[in-house]
């Protein structure tokens, strides 16, 4: 373990003069996993961008197995040993599991054709070695992005790989993937195999590493040895302060709040069956569920972003017709969708463009944009957010997760909307940025705005709901207030399976 294959010492990085790496370190031995955590904006990515080769650093050192190296492509560190699994997999889904591995190598025959047995036969090889029993004739798509992954771990250990990068590996896995993952993980670490393992869940971090390092703003904090450390020692570092809070013990909400929102006997085809709730004003309605539930269908179809079968919806006690997300907003509804590269922001356009996107008549005159008016309102509002940006005109893609979510948020405070659906809105983000979400949603319903938060996270439910909605297999089976939402309760009715449920 004190085998020492990566040294990297007081790494900068400037980018158009702002620093994005101070001082920046990381140690990793042969044999270890060794997370590496940080709020987003930290430095993390562009450390490794570094490592990898995508970026030049402006100085500082870089050892690999012992030779000082400047990397000035991603070729030239794969040569060297390294290989990363974003989070995010590249891959090629309608190409077969074996064509993937060796994409770009392929094995050939009668120096003209693609010698496919060949690479299925070396591939099976691969996949016995990692652990995983996955056909290599097998169309990538077809698998689950757990088995993808392993595919991609398989891949990287074609190329000879010693040294393996993990960015957020669990971030679309089950349970069940994910001890897939370790066990594998855990094969590996004993083959001598290092790997940086990029996460913002302590259970995982607890779980599958030997060290922690720690960065913020760019810097270099301090490495700590997993089993010697807790959670809060761990937050400290990341972000100098104690954050998240407790969970909340009563409601903040009124008991006398109007109503702003009723659904009543929501369908969607099989993914939601006959779903009734209301939301108040001023209310932090959580939704709670384990995967396949139906809350994103349920949210979706409020928006209007899919047809409902039938059911009622009563916005401040009238009945309206909700069918296209433009319906939604004029009547004060907006959706943040979990997968808002997707759903929600334009990420090669600014901050500006990407805050005002949803209120382009308000800053037109005469048939054009007023783009000093729309500047200054979008920086008003994610200064009020806090949005870690150069300027208004940063481009979007190279934001962090957080900041790309305060973005999405300032697009409907510009918009004033009054109901605010957020859909798993601290998934992919840090620590920081999730205590700074929590804070942003009680702000938002202080000034009389209603926000139904679906969320994975038991914690997050307890911590910020006034009512749980738990649901399983598209149906409600419970309605809780706070005080009687523990966790126990609410996976007892989260899976509640075959039941009825509840109106």
């Amino acid at each position: 373990m004190n085998n020492v294959i990566l040294k990297m010492t007081d790494i900068t990085k400037s980018f158009s003069g702002v620093k994005a790496l101070k001082g920046a370190a990381l140690e990793l031995r042969a044999g270890e996993v060794h997370a590496l955590m940080g709020e987003n904006g930290a430095g993390k990515s562009t450390l490794m961008k570094i490592l990898t080769g995508i970026y030049e650093r402006d100085s500082g050192e870089v050892e690999v197995f012992g030779e000082k190296v400047e990397f000035q492509n991603v070729k030239e560190s794969q040569e060297k040993g390294i290989a990363i699994i974003h989070q995010e997999l590249n891959m090629m889904k309608d190409l077969t599991v074996a064509q993937n591995i060796f994409i770009g190598r392929e094995y050939m025959k009668f120096g003209a054709f693609i010698d496919d047995g060949k690479m299925e036969k070396e591939a099976k090889k691969l996949l016995d070695y990692v652990g995983v029993k996955i056909s290599p004739h097998k169309r990538l798509g077809d698998l689950t992005v757990g088995k993808q992954q392993m595919v991609e771990i398989a891949k990287a250990i074609s190329h000879n790989s010693k040294l393996l990068i993990l960015d957020e590996p669990t971030a679309a896995l089950t349970s069940v993937e994910v001890d897939d993952l370790f066990r594998i993980m855990n094969e590996l670490k004993a083959r001598g195999i290092g790997m940086i393992y990029i996460s913002h869940r302590m259970d995982e971090i607890k779980r599958i590493s030997d060290r922690v390092t720690v960065m913020r703003d760019g810097e270099y904090i301090g490495t700590v040895n997993t089993n010697e450390t807790d959670n809060e020692e761990i937050v400290k570092m990341m972000v100098g302060r104690v954050i998240l809070g407790k969970t909340k013990e009563k409601s903040a909400c009124p008991d006398d709040a109007p109503t702003v929102l009723e659904v009543k006997n929501l369908n969607v085809g099989d993914t939601v069956k006959n779903v009734s709730f209301s939301l108040k004003k001023g209310e932090i309605l959580g939704f709670s569920g384990l995967m396949g539930a139906g809350r994103t269908e349920v949210a979706r179809a409020l928006f209007g972003a899919d047809k409902k079968d039938s059911g009622e919806i009563k916005i401040n006690g009238k009945l309206v017709n909700i069918e296209t997300p433009e319906q939604a907003v004029s009547q004060g509804i907006c959706y943040i969708s979990e997968d808002r590269k997707r759903f929600g922001l334009l990420l090669d356009k600014s901050v500006t463009e990407n805050s005002v996107l949803a209120s382009v008549p308000k800053f037109t005159k005469f048939g054009f944009i007023d783009d000093i008016s729309a500047r200054k309102e979008a920086e008003k509002v994610n200064k009020k957010l806090r949005t870690k940006t150069s300027s208004m005109s940063q481009i979007l893609r190279n934001l962090s997760g957080g900041n790309q979510q305060k973005v999405v948020v300032a697009r409907w405070l510009i918009k004033d909307a009054d109901i605010f659906i957020f859909d798993e809105p601290t998934r992919g983000i840090d620590i920081g940025a999730k205590s700074e979400m929590y804070e942003l949603m009680e702000e938002l319903v202080k000034k009389g705005k209603s926000i139904i938060m679906i969320s994975s996270e038991l914690a997050e439910i307890q911590r910020c709901s006034d009512r749980v909605i738990v649901m399983c297999e598209g149906r409600k089976t419970a309605e809780l207030p706070i005080e009687e939402a523990t966790q126990e309760n609410i996976m007892k009715y989260a899976m509640m399976r075959n039941k009825e449920g509840i109106a």
